[in-house]
């Protein structure tokens, strides 16, 4: 009896233990599948996704907001020159233009005094999720589109509420008029600019209750060539306001999908900078 009450002892001990034993094991497998990627597994992925470049090339005859000068360059150094004892040249040149200039930054303090210069913005503000609303077959039809609430409902019947945080841009296909100043801003014969915008209700609606952190569209305005034309920059006004900041003249988001990329906005670091030319890419999925 005492001898088969201890095999039977010795049989429970062994089959909880083989039981306790499987339960880790399950466990480590979750752990192992579960652990977090490295960095350099993440760059292995990212590195072979599709980049596109949003950014227009800039040059002194671009198309730009009429209030500003022009840009001017100037080469100072060319290969050919000796410079220093060893005669190397070099190329090198100096570059005039205002901050706004190109497909580009505004900073808060743009309009805005008292808010973000430049050099204030964070970098992880830089890299972010990229929501596309497209509305260039509505622009077709009238190029004082005005980007509404409705738009941007639309779009989350099929992806879900915008991402906080989220990088927010007005597809319009306006770039494609790049870099013909005329059909940039067309003017009509009483003088006013016609290219679409966004509605100060839709901008609300992504700052207030989505709670983006920053927007981007192709024209040279956030709003339309309408209300420009009388002096109304009421969506610029309130994007800047809320401590935020935008990418003016944005190209190619016909290439990009609605829903799904990253973006990366870089842009230079001056100090108390209201604006600068920046270069903007998504990276698909």
């Amino acid at each position: 009896m005492i001898a088969r009450s201890m095999n039977t002892r010795a049989r429970r001990t062994s089959l909880t233990a083989a039981v306790l034993c499987g339960i880790l094991l399950v466990l480590g497998l979750a752990t192992a599948a579960a652990a977090e990627p490295t960095l350099l597994e993440i760059f292995e992925i990212i590195k072979n996704k599709e980049f596109v470049d949003l950014t227009h090339t800039f040059d002194p005859n671009i198309p730009h907001w009429p209030g500003f000068p022009e840009e001017k360059r100037e080469t100072i150094y060319w290969y050919d020159k000796g410079v220093g004892t060893m005669g190397h040249g070099f190329f090198a040149q100096v570059f005039c233009h205002v901050g706004q200039w190109g497909t580009h930054v505004d900073a808060p303090a743009h309009f805005i005094q008292g808010k973000r210069t430049l050099d204030q913005i964070d970098v992880r503000e830089m890299f972010l999720e990229l929501v596309v609303i497209d509305v260039h077959e509505k622009v077709e039809k009238d190029r004082d589109y005005m980007l509404t609430v409705e738009d941007i409902k639309d779009w989350e019947k099929k992806y879900g509420p915008v991402p906080e945080g989220s990088f927010v841009a007005m597809r319009t296909d306006w770039s494609k008029r790049w870099p013909e100043k005329s059909a940039m801003q067309e003017a009509d014969e009483d003088g006013v600019i016609h290219y679409p915008g966004w509605g100060i209700d839709a901008m609300k609606y992504l700052f207030e209750e989505r709670k983006i952190t920053a927007c981007g569209h192709e024209p040279t305005d956030t709003d339309p060539g309408v209300l420009t034309s009388k002096g109304d920059y009421t969506c610029e006004t309130y994007v800047l306001a809320q401590d935020k900041y935008q990418v003016e003249l944005m190209a190619n988001l016909d290439k990009v999908p609605e829903h799904g990329a990253l973006v990366v906005v870089a842009f230079p670091k001056p100090y108390f900078g209201s604006g600068f030319p920046a270069r903007v890419f998504a990276i698909l999925p």
